[in-house]
């Protein structure tokens, strides 16, 4: 629970203390924003975007771990479980991507937003791999999962879903919610 709560710390003093002109969290105007050229028709859309894209790169990098060390372990239970991953990995993309392409009107640049944030996926099990192995257990894994969590609670509670509230209907997003941790749930029961 500390780890947890030790997540939810670390990136709200991220949040807090790296300058605004570097922190994808900050509010800017769309001067400063501007990137070669290209006018961004919705910078908190694009601050969301690249937010959440930041978001899904740290929670990725603990999941290719997690790939790695399961396929070790059983790699039946590997195959699955990097296919559950995948599954989910779309839904990941779509929140990257939309937000950053209805901002940019760039298909290229929501795509490699995307791209990039999947990627910490593989490099996590590489790290997995060529670091880790001699110190992955049990208590490590919880540990980073907790640590995870807290960061991903803290950037849903902070930044995703007011910003889903704000662009959709009020309680749609309320909705999603619900219905994720109802899916979240079955999932768990599945596997006991």
């Amino acid at each position: 629970m500390e780890v947890f709560f030790g997540g939810i710390l670390l990136i709200a003093l991220i949040d807090r203390f790296i300058p605004k002109k570097d922190n994808p969290h900050e509010v800017r105007t769309v001067e400063e924003m501007n990137d070669s050229g290209n006018i961004v028709k919705d910078p908190a859309l694009l601050k969301m975007g690249t937010f959440a894209a930041l978001a899904i790169a740290i929670h990725n990098f603990p999941e290719g771990i997690a790939t790695f060390t399961s396929a070790l372990q059983d790699p039946s239970l590997g195959i699955a479980i990097a296919a559950a991953i995948a599954i989910h990995n779309i839904p990941e993309g779509i929140a990257v991507s939309v937000p950053v392409y209805y901002a940019t009107g760039s298909k290229k640049k929501a795509f490699k937003l995307s791209f990039l944030s999947g990627l910490s996926e593989p490099i996590g099990a590489i790290v997995a791999y060529l670091i880790l192995m001699p110190y992955l257990n049990d208590v490590m894994f919880g540990v980073i999962f907790a640590a995870v969590a807290g960061i991903m609670v803290f950037i849903s509670l902070d930044e995703l879903l007011p910003a889903a509230k704000k662009y959709d209907e009020a309680h749609t997003s309320i909705y999603g919610l619900v219905a994720g941790m109802a899916v979240m749930a079955l999932s768990l029961l599945l596997f006991i």
